[in-house]
């Protein structure tokens, strides 16, 4: 991780799509790895003044907080958010100026997804580059479709399959074990041959296809100076805002406005 810049955005990002790829579509990002709580607040404390959010921690890590992005944006930083973690706190905060790209994120905002495991992998750590190990329900759901779009299974096998997924625990969720779950099943052998034999190349990933369009939004952002969002809210400075500034022992000089009550 290098040093960040005030004209430098930083990206979190892995497993949806790879660093590298981050990197050559916005040359001048600091691309790190995905957001646990305390990264985002880290970043702006070293002159961050945009984020993009895609790919974050939970479960075993601390997720980013949501009291953390408000006080990013009331600092009068741009954040925005897609693909994945991005996506669902781009969702809960955008009414507060987090900024959402991407089909993903509109359909948490619009409530056509409500469960955070529709985006959920399990992937690699840092030194495996947070390669995924499992298949995010959201992008099964695309592809089973695509599938019966092109008469490759019927929409009953679709379904069986989405039921299956939706039913699994999310490091489970990969179409090789969803295969072999409906072996012996009422789907017909040949139709699931021709599925496996489909899947490689008929793949599709709305992560990773919303995590692009974040970076070319981004990318054009940059070139013309995003402006950041007004803030429609005076963050309220709590006991448990104090406690994780304390814990990261570090502190942005003053208050912001929006800290300053009147």
């Amino acid at each position: 991780m290098r040093s960040t810049s005030g004209d430098s955005p930083v990206v979190f990002l892995g497993p949806t799509l790879e660093q590298h790829v981050a990197a050559a579509a916005v040359p001048e990002a600091d691309v790190r790895g995905p957001a646990a709580v305390g990264d985002v607040y880290r970043a702006v404390v070293d002159g961050a003044t945009t984020i993009l959010l895609i790919d974050g921690f939970y479960e075993r890590v601390p997720a980013v907080w949501h009291k953390e992005i408000l006080w990013v944006l009331s600092r009068g930083v741009r954040v925005l958010g897609a693909a994945s973690m991005g996506a669902l706190r781009a969702a809960e905060l955008w009414s507060f100026g987090m900024v959402g790209i991407g089909g993903i994120f509109e359909d948490f905002r619009d409530g056509r997804l409500v469960a955070d495991d529709e985006v959920a992998v399990l992937h690699q750590q840092a030194m495996g580059g947070h390669r995924p190990l499992s298949v995010a329900l959201v992008d099964i759901r695309a592809t089973l479709a695509k599938a019966v779009a092109a008469g490759v299974i019927e929409q009953r096998t679709a379904d069986l399959m989405l039921a299956t997924a939706a039913r699994s625990f999310y490091p489970d969720r990969d179409y090789e074990t969803l295969t072999r779950a409906l072996r012996g099943s009422e789907v017909e052998d040949g139709e699931l041959r021709s599925l496996a034999g489909w899947l490689p190349a008929g793949q599709v990933s709305r992560k990773r296809d919303d995590a692009l369009l974040a970076l070319d939004r981004l990318a054009s952002a940059h070139e013309g100076h995003m402006e950041p969002s007004p803030v429609p809210f005076r963050f309220a400075h709590t006991h448990q805002w104090q406690l994780l500034v304390d814990t990261e022992g570090r502190h942005m000089p003053g208050p912001s406005p929006a800290e300053v009550v009147p």
